[in-house]
């Protein structure tokens, strides 16, 4: 059996103390293996964003364990978690997160700038990922030009520009509607059926439904998980009324 690209044991993360302590996550084990598609699902304020900040090396963990490709990032310093999440480790936010003063196409040469690569290369490969997300004749718009879900696509784009081993994404439809969510379904699937390794956390079904693993998660813990076939996957977007 393969390494995981990310396993998390017994993780949880406590804000607060007495009676004022919040256990937002709590004693979660997570092993996510190449090139599979996991989406966890759950009501607001049930603590998926701050497992996929746990998991990302965003926020630290109160206590437990992750390794992400091998590494033990909970204790790192900052600067080497710094470098792993630069090349490990794609982020995508429901608020988008793009810097405001650069075109669609710097935004996504940044992260490959940040990693050393040079400029020519890092805008070959802001190319490329425009014309995956289908945003190459919006190269030069500033986000403020932009529809919510052109933002989003190049967010995504900008996910993937140091090919990381993993993409991490918090509610990737929350600000979109329902047009514009199916053109993210759809890249999202696309990537799946690429190999890209994905962990979602979302409340809505519709992007649940393009993983092979669906996780239940309530006040901090995890209280179910579902394999969903490509058959299961498929029905579930139909009845979502996303497919074309």
């Amino acid at each position: 059996m393969t390494e995981p690209i990310l396993a998390a044991r017994g993780l949880s993360k406590e804000y607060g103390r007495g009676p004022a302590l919040v256990r937002a996550v709590h004693d979660v084990s997570l092993s996510v293996g190449g090139g599979e598609s996991v989406a966890i699902v759950g009501p607001s304020g049930c603590g998926k964003s701050t497992l996929l900040y746990l998991l990302g090396g965003l926020e630290r963990p109160t206590s437990g364990t992750i390794e992400l490709a091998g590494e033990p990032i909970h204790e790192r310093p900052e600067a080497r978690l710094a470098h792993l999440r630069r090349h490990a480790v794609g982020f995508v936010f429901q608020a988008f997160h793009l810097v405001d003063e650069l075109t669609a196409r710097e935004n996504v040469e940044l992260p490959a700038l940040l990693a050393g690569a040079s400029p020519r290369r890092a805008r070959e490969r802001a190319g490329e990922l425009l014309r995956q997300v289908d945003l190459e004749d919006r190269a030069e718009h500033l986000p403020s030009a932009l529809s919510g879900g052109q933002r989003q696509r190049v967010a995504i784009a900008r996910a993937l520009a140091n090919r990381p081993s993993i993409v991490l994404a918090d509610e990737p439809t929350g600000n979109l509607d329902t047009a514009a969510t199916t053109e993210v379904l759809r890249l999202f699937e696309q990537l799946h059926a690429s190999g890209q390794t994905l962990v979602v956390v979302t409340h809505d079904e519709r992007i649940a439904a393009t993983a092979n693993r669906l996780i239940s998660m309530r006040d901090g813990r995890f209280v179910g998980e579902t394999r969903l076939t490509g058959g299961t996957a498929r029905s579930l977007t139909e009845m979502a009324g996303l497919e074309s």
